[in-house]
This record gives C-alpha cells, sequence and structure tokens, in this order.
C-alpha cells in the first residue's frame, strides 16, 4: 500500500514541475512570436536581394565577382547553428544529426575542413565527440543581431577571397510555416546558387507574364556593373546568412513550445493519476481502520 505522505510530496513536487514548464511555455511563445516577425520581416528582403544579385550577374556576363565563381574543393568550413539551451526537444538532436553526417562525409575524403558551432549544446556535443572547432560562438540567442553576423559573413568572404577555403556549409533548422521546420544543410559559398534561394515558383517564373526564365531584362549600369556587383553580392551573402540565424532561432522557440506545453499536459495527467491513487489509499485506510474498531467493539462484548 503506497504511504499517503509520499503520495502528497510527490503530487505537490509535480504541480510545481507543472507551474514551470506552463511558465516556459508561455515565454517561448512570447520568443517565437517576436523571432516570427523578425523572420518573416527578413524573408522577402532575403529573396529579393538574392533574385536581384543573380539576374544582375546573368546580364552583366562581362563581369564576374569571386562569390559567384566555382572552383574545385580543397577546403570546406562547416558551421553548426544550435541553441544555447535544451528543453527545446529535438531540436538541437535534429541539426546535430545532419552536422555529423556532413563532417563524416569530408572526413571519409580526407579533404581538411574546418568545423565552427554556434550555440553551448552543439559545443558541449562535438567537444564529447572528439571534434576539434576552430570557433565558437555563443553570443547568439533568440535574437540575432545583423551586426554579430556581419562580422562572421565578413571572415567568410575574406577566407573565400584569398583561398583559404573554397565552401562553406551551414547546418541549421529551416523554418517553412508554423506547423514545419526541417534540419538542413545549405551550402552558403559559393553564392552560385543564389537564384535558387530566390524560391520563386516554377509556375510563375514559367509564364510569360511573370518574364520566364528565357527572358533577358536589359540593365542599364551607373556608375559601372563591376562596381555594383562588388556591393551587391557580399550583401546578399550576409543577408542569407542573417537569414539562416533567424530561422534557427524561430525554429528553437517552437521546438521548446512545444516540448514544454507537453510537458504540461504530461504533468496534468501524472497529477490525475496520483490523486486517484492517494484517494484509493485513503479509502482502503479509512475502511481498515473502521473494521478494527468494529473488530474492537465486538471484542468488548
Amino acid at each position: 500500500m503506497a504511504n499517503l505522505r509520499v503520495l502528497v510530496k510527490r503530487r505537490k513536487a509535480v504541480r510545481n514541475i507543472r507551474k514551470i514548464t506552463k511558465t516556459m511555455e508561455l515565454i517561448a511563445t512570447s520568443r517565437f512570436q517576436r523571432a516570427l516577425k523578425r523572420a518573416q520581416e527578413a524573408e522577402s528582403y532575403t529573396r529579393k536581394i538574392a533574385e536581384l544579385a543573380a539576374d544582375l550577374s546573368k546580364n552583366a556576363s562581362e563581369v564576374s565577382h569571386p562569390l559567384l565563381a566555382t572552383r574545385p574543393v580543397k577546403k570546406t568550413l562547416v558551421l553548426v547553428i544550435t541553441a544555447n539551451r535544451g528543453l527545446c526537444g529535438g531540436y538541437n538532436g535534429g541539426v546535430l544529426r545532419e552536422a555529423v553526417q556532413v563532417t563524416r562525409q569530408l572526413a571519409a575524403t580526407t579533404a581538411p575542413f574546418d568545423l565552427e558551432v554556434a550555440g553551448k549544446r552543439g559545443i558541449a556535443f562535438f567537444k564529447f565527440q572528439g571534434v576539434p572547432r576552430t570557433r565558437e560562438y555563443t553570443n547568439f540567442e533568440d535574437k540575432p543581431t545583423f551586426a554579430e553576423v556581419d562580422a562572421v559573413a565578413s571572415r567568410y568572404i575574406d577566407l573565400y577571397i584569398s583561398g583559404q577555403i573554397d565552401e562553406v556549409k551551414v547546418a541549421y533548422t529551416k523554418f517553412i510555416t508554423a506547423a514545419r521546420q526541417q534540419a538542413v544543410v545549405e551550402t552558403l559559398l559559393p553564392l552560385s546558387s543564389v537564384e535558387v534561394a530566390s524560391s520563386k515558383p516554377a509556375a510563375a517564373a514559367s509564364t510569360p507574364e511573370a518574364g520566364g526564365a528565357d527572358t533577358k531584362t536589359d540593365y542599364e549600369f551607373i556608375p559601372d556593373a563591376a562596381e555594383i556587383l562588388e556591393e551587391l553580392v557580399p550583401a546578399a551573402l550576409k543577408v542569407r546568412l542573417f537569414k539562416m540565424f533567424l530561422d534557427a532561432a524561430v525554429s528553437e522557440q517552437i521546438a521548446r513550445r512545444v516540448a514544454m506545453k507537453a510537458a504540461t499536459e504530461n504533468a496534468g495527467d501524472l497529477i490525475k493519476d496520483i490523486t486517484r491513487v492517494y484517494n484509493r489509499t485513503r479509502q482502503a485506510n479509512i475502511t481498515k481502520e473502521i473494521s478494527e474498531l468494529i473488530a474492537g467493539s465486538e471484542a468488548l462484548k
């Protein structure tokens, strides 16, 4: 028979945990709404600047930019974006599985690669695995700033142009909708895939009204195409990396909200089960005491 005192203490502990998880759920919901707003605001700008960079680079065929040029990959840089905290379900696990798969593929080819990790969870994971990291970032929270991302992107640009790296891959959780997020690995450099990042609908792009893929728009470059691309292409890279960090932030808050909601519901179910056992135990004790009283009174007769 369960001890009533133990059941009371356990029920009290579960109630306290439910209060904590409910509060964390509300906080995650608030942060998710703010992060979602920032991600949606950056989506249109990121798509348009990518389309413009791709379009201008096609029309200015006599001018090329180093960030758009592809070359044989001799060294790769992998950036993994995770969270600083846990209690967010499988968010970190999904990103780390994709990152481990990429690092194993690179290690199998014996090609050198650098690993950079953003987020304490990812840092702890690769440290436990014994995988060396060239750089670690813990300053990216649920509200990453463009200035922080700009510093990282500028260094990638310098490394790529100088030939120290030939490819940059980013493992992060891509925000698709509020109900769907996907852990992916995308190529950040070279920016030859910038047209794909524009995410134009295929049907709209093929219609004459939308100006299909076969149409070519004539641009007049003032002062010249080289100077315009020199400013536009790095800006497209920085904005795209910033969008990746924003997607990671909003996906983290969604995962934490879902996890805390499930924990709150499970705590409620557990409280009901404990209460049911408590009531049964209490009733059994009362019945036992009544039976003892009746037996004792009968013995005194």
